[in-house]
């Protein structure tokens, strides 16, 4: 069973799946649990269901790129049968930056996915020049 297409955060992906992006430092949505989930942070956190941890210190990029990218073609696998979210402290940038490469490995033309997920996810998502620079030059 997938996300609600009209929960808290949940977007569709252009292959239709559904993924959920959300902030840290609020209450998590009520409803059913993530199954797998991708932490986007300067350090780990635990969870009751399986994750990834990407090293992403707070308005930067991923330290490690490669990470990165394997943590986001595990996700879109898995969001075709399972709750996938993405999370960082706010739920903005670092995920919006995420999101917005995950929507280009679906699809998305690179130019322009970040106005895609502003649009589809938060219009405050991809908060940095950086940010979006990083989406700009991200390959499938």
């Amino acid at each position: 069973m997938g996300w609600a297409p009209d929960g808290p955060g949940v977007l569709e992906l252009p292959s239709g799946r559904l993924v959920r992006g959300r902030g840290l430092r609020s209450a998590t949505p009520g409803g059913p649990l993530p199954e797998f989930g991708v932490y986007l942070l300067g350090r780990p956190i635990e969870t009751s269901w399986e994750s990834r941890w990407v090293r992403w210190p707070d308005f930067l990029l991923p330290s490690d790129p490669a990470v990165l990218r394997a943590a986001l073609a595990e996700a879109l696998e898995r969001a075709s049968t399972e709750r996938v979210e993405f999370a960082c402290g706010g739920g903005r940038g670092r995920t919006g930056t995420a999101l917005a490469c995950l929507a280009v490995l679906d699809g998305v033309p690179p130019d322009e996915a970040v106005a895609h997920i502003r649009r589809v996810y938060s219009p405050r998502a991809v908060e940095t020049p950086w940010q979006k620079r990083f989406v700009r030059r991200f390959r499938p």
